[in-house]
């Protein structure tokens, strides 16, 4: 009888996951389809790669009791015109059944992804793939190639994912942010939006973008908003550039809040009635919504341990000595534990008496809110978006907001949550030199106003790269290298986010603050050995892949095989602006960059400056503006030690010297004793400049790839 049973329901699934499929089908391709027969482009886009004939973005929020299902889907029309778009449209790749990760406590609940796809020929015959058969998974994906497809054909394709979970509270979905073209022309675009009650809409257009319209359902729970689009030219990514700054785009989130309670607890900015589409945040929004969360709170007596005894020539040394020290004692300390916890090495935290751990920004604001106030130290918080995410004034989404702490001290310092790497002497480059909110606090307790406030920029002095590289031919057919690094400023941090491995900080943490180590804390003799070594294991398998990575990135810097690799880190720069991260490395190049002609040997020196950007003559003809992370600068010195009897000549074309408003790259080479002496400076002046000053970029950057194209030539005396 349970066979039969288990028979029966597998039978009535398949049932419903077919009526499902047919269901969606129709719903794409079926009676209401208007695009079924749109077959031609207009002759302006003829010597388009691809034209979207129509492209058509469904979302839809729906409830029943504490069951929640997202539905969201794609559908494109995409004429082929060339062989470059024939292959880009000949696999498509999907995952059929996924996780949710909205889930409710341990409640997970499975997604499923149906995939529609057909090609149109040149006579009108339409193929549909049968997308179950021609699937094949590799590594955790569906791959389906697409079978003798050719040029002018038309292919029609559809994802479609439903996600049920569970929700009894609120819930923040997935922000979407995107501009309003594709990387093809676009006949058509609709963008439709279906949600019911107590889901809450933010949406917005800018930059030209056309609004987003609410459609009668004539069902009073229900609500319908579409935005469409035509003829729309295709979006070009150039290097260094912001898509949402100024390409016409739209953003919405959709948040799940169930009764009033739960809306005062959403994670996001509600308008007064789900009816509403909110469309902007104002000052009063922010004030709102942060006032309720930043209340000075937490236990200082770590800090009071810390202080005692200690003396501090400003305000500014103090601030800076205890937020290096909370970096370690609330977050730091605990990266050992995590890595034995993920391990499954034992259960560490145990063995804390009390552990804490700030988790996020808001936890960390609220603790320093606190020890500021009790040190009678004025401060405001900072409320402020990338500038990739455009303007303050655009904010719309939550999850964009940054939060920092502005101490205004007589040279203000500015604090931001915690990483390994963080300095008390800088904040996030992607919120420098933009506009912001400042949560104005009165007597260090409550948030009273909201202004506007333009954040501090960096230099490209600040931000700066040193390298000095010696070289020693090996055998005249390739070089023994020895280089050593130095980074400041952003450069320095995003460097020690991709080089350095916990064991590099963590252990100088406790030596620095004479705390306890976690193998400390077991006492059982056998236990700490066997944990110890389970340990030590970990870390030479990670040291292992740290050095290979090492390796790789300098491989690929100089686009060569680089053999006998070393490596070692001279500081980890973790505390200060003007503390450097530090590194030499050792290798050798054999049989690159040296030829022989004769009795001479030539020698591509400048590609020691490593690979340099080269701007096709495509990028040139540029219309955008350029958005750049933030002003930096490179200097290289490289040192050839000249052989005995030989002399090196051509050096006048490493001589070069281009500067102007937007940046430059200078260049000199001069013999001194026995050693070539080679020294570069590239530098970007500025955040951002105008098209009209692209030109004067590509100066610069065109002086600086000529000079990694470079030769020297090595003759005897």
């Amino acid at each position: 009888m349970k066979t039969k049973l288990v028979v029966l329901l597998l039978f009535v699934l398949q049932i419903a996951s077919a009526q499902d499929k047919n269901e969606i089908k129709e719903f794409f391709w079926g009676k209401n389809d208007e695009f079924k027969k749109s077959n031609s482009v207009p002759d302006k886009w003829k010597d388009e790669s691809a034209v979207i004939i129509h492209k058509k973005e469904y979302y839809n929020y729906h409830k029943f009791g504490v069951n929640v299902t997202y539905t969201s889907g794609i559908r494109k029309r995409v004429k082929l015109q060339d062989q470059a778009a024939v292959t880009e449209f000949s696999q498509f790749s999907y995952k059929s059944k996924f996780y949710s990760n909205k889930a409710m406590g341990n409640f997970w609940r499975r997604g499923t992804t149906f995939v529609g796809i057909k090609v149109v020929k040149s006579d009108g015959k339409e193929v549909e793939i049968n997308v179950e058969k021609e699937s094949k998974e590799v590594n955790g994906e569906q791959k389906v190639a697409i079978p003798n497809l050719e040029i002018g054909d038309i292919i029609d394709y559809y994802f479609y994912s439903v996600e049920p979970f569970k929700s009894a509270m609120d819930y923040s979905f997935d922000p979407v942010e995107t501009p309003l073209g594709d990387v093809y022309p676009t006949m058509d675009l609709k963008i439709v939006l279906e949600t019911e009650n107590d889901f809450f809409v933010n949406f917005n257009t800018y930059n030209g973008a056309p609004d987003l319209k609410e459609i009668p359902t004539n069902k009073g729970g229900e609500r319908r908003y579409e935005l469409s689009q035509q003829n729309i030219s295709k979006n070009e990514f150039p290097r260094w550039f912001y898509p949402l700054a100024e390409m016409p785009c739209y953003k919405f989130q959709v948040i799940f809040a169930r009764s009033g309670k739960f809306e005062k607890l959403a994670d996001g900015f509600l308008s007064n009635s789900e009816k509403e589409v909110k469309k902007t945040v104002s000052k009063d929004d922010i004030f709102d919504y942060y006032n309720a969360k930043f209340v000075p709170s937490g236990d200082l007596d770590p800090i009071k341990d810390f202080l005692k005894g200690k003396t501090f020539a400003s305000d500014e040394e103090k601030i800076r000595e205890v937020y290096y020290f909370c970096r370690h004692d609330f977050f730091t300390k605990y990266i050992e534990a995590f890595v034995v916890n993920d391990a499954k090495i034992f259960y560490p935290f145990e063995y804390y008496q009390k552990a804490v751990f700030l988790r996020d920004e808001v936890s960390f604001i609220n603790y320093f809110m606190y020890f500021l106030k009790k040190n009678s130290i004025d401060y405001d918080i900072i409320v402020a978006t990338d500038r990739v995410n455009g303007s303050i004034n655009d904010l719309l989404i939550q999850s964009n907001v940054k939060k920092l702490l502005r101490v205004n001290t007589k040279t203000p310092i500015y604090l931001e949550y915690f990483s390994p790497y963080t300095s008390a002497d800088q904040f996030d480059d992607g919120v420098e030199n933009s506009k912001a909110y400042v949560l104005e606090v009165s007597k260090g307790k409550r948030v009273t106003d909201a202004s506007v406030v333009t954040l501090p920029s960096s230099t490209y002095q600040e931000n700066n790269t040193k390298t000095k590289t010696t070289l020693t031919l090996d055998d005249f057919s390739g070089f023994k290298v020895k280089k050593e690094s130095s980074f400041l400023g952003h450069l320095k941090e995003n460097e020690q986010r991709d080089k350095l491995n916990f064991y590099d900080y963590v252990y100088e943490d406790y030596a620095k603050y004479g705390s306890t180590q976690l193998m400390e804390y077991v006492k059982n003799k056998k236990k700490k050995e066997q944990y110890t070594n389970e340990l030590n294991a970990i870390i030479n398998k990670q040291k292992d892949k740290q050095k290979d990575y090492f390796k790789d990135s300098t491989e690929k810097d100089y686009e060569v095989t680089v053999d006998d690799y070393k490596f070692n880190i001279k500081s980890a720069g973790r505390f200060g602006k003007k503390s450097a991260f530090e590194y030499d490395e050792e290798f050798t190049i054999k049989n690159n960059w040296i030829k022989k002609a004769g009795d001479k040997y030539l020698m591509e020196l400048g590609k020691f400056l490593t690979s340099q950007i080269e701007i096709t003559q495509k990028e040139k003809d540029r219309k955008n503006n350029i958005y750049m992370v933030y002003p930096r600068s490179f200097d290289n010195e490289i040192i050839l030690e000249i052989p005995a009897g030989y002399a090196v000549s051509g050096l006048e074309k490493l001589n070069k010297k281009v500067e102007n408003e937007t940046g430059g790259f200078t260049s000199s080479a001069e013999v001194v004793g026995n050693k070539l002496i080679i020294k570069t400076f590239k530098y970007y002046k500025n955040y951002n400049e105008p098209n009209a000053n692209w030109n004067k970029m590509i100066q610069f950057l065109d002086a600086s790839y000529q000079f990694t194209q470079e030769k020297v030539l090595l003759k005897k005396v």
